[in-house]
């Protein structure tokens, strides 16, 4: 099958980056989508911006790069949409409550037609053709809670509950969207799908207690669930439950408690650290007592001790000091409101949601950030009498580096520009 991308060269604020290169589940979106699709696909081709999709007569499946999708929704896709044996474009239905919940909110890529909402991914039998049927695929979306949590969290501001589905598609419009692609389309979808085969293939679940009982663990702790790459060193008094995916050369120590997450190569986890539900980069590094829960940090970033993030993104090469504090909750029942992919505020339709700090950023140690808040790529901010709350999105102008004497020391990375190139083309 040909392959080909079509470029989104919008900006995901607060990264200002395309969403092709951030990281969802601890890879390039880009090559997560390569890694997913290379069973069905024989050559691709990138185009380039209004560049018109080759008009070859052979088998062709084409999706825009901003559109993050795993191995069970191409493969079912794929599948029906070979069985149709004609064009057809993926398509939600309105009454599909994964996407409805999670997917629609904040975003900008989906086409209205009818009472369907249309995705950039097509499959094309025999080369590109004008007339292009929907295909719906269900989600098979399932309910689950976030965790024990008091009763009048939930009274006013909605259910604290996810709609997990089993297949996941998803455009990245705003970086709500990588947190939902990361945790509630990726690790918790990861966990419904364990728990769903557990309960149907009783051979699977015959094979996992024998493996657990060989290795003296309980099941969640054994390797089957737990998967380790080469030269870690894990303290035996660390707790590891799966699903859980270590990479190579991490360092885990004692008092660590890990729980459904992503952990890439080149880890450093300290004492008493706590991480569940969360994807943690390729060379980060978690000094003691910091915690993660449901929280995605990218590539080469540190978050210091004391510090606990709930729902938050986090871009690369980014420092956020001891004792720092990413609320998550409203305190009055107002709706939390976050920037969709134009950079308007919308209802993110979520009771509780963290913020989002950049690529290239340092956050001083104290710091208390509201939720939603953005904190744009390459700022510097320093707690002090005057900036120690961050109740609203912190631009790069607004950094407190620009005070420092030897402000040209940090260097700007990741500036926004071409913004007329931003906008998303017409195919």
């Amino acid at each position: 099958m040909y392959k080909i991308i079509i470029p989104d060269t919008r900006l995901i604020a607060p990264f200002n980056e395309p969403a092709r290169d951030l990281r969802i589940q601890n890879n390039p979106l880009w090559l997560h989508q390569r890694n997913i699709l290379a069973p069905y696909t024989t050559r691709e081709k990138e185009l380039k911006p209004k560049e018109p999709i080759p008009n070859e007569r052979v088998e062709m499946i084409v999706y825009r790069n901003n559109l993050f999708f795993d191995a069970e929704y191409i493969r079912a896709f794929v599948s029906a949409a070979r069985r149709k044996k004609r064009a057809v474009r993926a398509a939600f239905s309105a009454e599909d409550l994964a996407f409805k919940e999670h997917a629609l909110p904040l975003s900008t890529s989906y086409t209205v037609a009818g009472g369907l909402f249309l995705a950039d991914l097509w499959y094309y039998p025999n080369g590109p053709v004008a007339d292009v049927e929907p295909l719906v695929i269900n989600l098979e979306a399932r309910e689950l809670g976030y965790y024990h949590v008091p009763t009048y969290m939930a009274d006013q501001s909605g259910d604290l509950t996810f709609q997990v589905p089993l297949r996941s598609l998803l455009a990245i419009d705003s970086w709500v969207h990588i947190f939902i692609a990361d945790v509630v389309f990726g690790l918790f979808s990861r966990g419904a799908r364990f728990e769903k085969r557990l309960n149907e293939d009783l051979a699977f679940k015959l094979g996992i207690l024998g493996k657990a009982l060989f290795e003296g663990r309980q099941i969640l702790e054994c390797s089957e669930l737990v998967k380790v790459g080469k030269n870690c060193v894990i303290d035996p008094r660390a707790v590891i439950h799966g699903p859980t995916t270590i990479g190579d050369n991490v360092t885990i120590n004692a008092g660590a408690v890990i729980e459904n997450c992503i952990i890439g190569n080149n880890v450093n986890i300290s004492q008493d650290v706590q991480l569940m539900l969360s994807v943690v980069g390729d060379g980060t590094f978690l000094p003691f007592r910091s915690a993660l829960f449901m929280t995605t940090v990218m590539e080469n970033s540190m978050i210091a001790q004391n510090t606990c993030l709930q729902m938050c993104v986090v871009g690369r090469n980014t420092f956020i000091g001891a004792g720092s504090t990413f609320t998550d909750y409203n305190l009055v029942p107002a709706p939390i409101r976050a920037r969709d992919g134009q950079g308007r505020l919308k209802d993110a339709n979520r009771p509780v949601i963290g913020s989002a700090v950049g690529h290239n950023c340092r956050l001083g140690s104290g710091m208390i950030v509201y939720p939603a808040r953005m904190i744009e790529s390459d700022v510097v901010l320093v707690a002090s009498g005057e900036r120690r709350v961050i109740d609203r999105d912190v631009s790069y102008e607004d950094s407190d580096h620009h005070k420092f004497r030897f402000a040209g020391l940090h260097k700007r990375l990741y500036a926004p520009e071409n913004r007329e190139a931003q906008e998303l083309e017409s195919w």
